[in-house]
């Protein structure tokens, strides 16, 4: 299992927008794709799901998966400065 460690970059933290556009890019791969707070872990492909997390601008999280380039895109994603719309 690969596993990579973030800071949340999205001033709304893991909000709509970004869990929207992270569930999409995890849904690209083959392999299951998670994010972890704290004790709680989700699948990524599930918006709703990451938004349960409850992140927040800074918090870190883990992103795990069997697929090594599945976690390097989605990790790149939660680092991501996005704005809501």
């Amino acid at each position: 299992m690969y596993t990579q460690t973030v800071r949340v970059g999205s001033e709304v933290g893991l909000h709509a927008r970004p869990a929207a556009l992270i569930a999409r890019k995890a849904q690209e791969f083959e392999a299951a794709v998670f994010v972890t707070l704290g004790d709680e872990t989700v699948e990524a492909t599930s918006g709703l799901m990451i938004m349960t997390l409850g992140a927040q601008y800074g918090d870190e999280v883990v992103i795990s998966s069997e697929e090594e380039d599945a976690v390097r895109q989605v990790s790149k994603l939660v680092a991501q400065a996005i704005t809501p719309l």
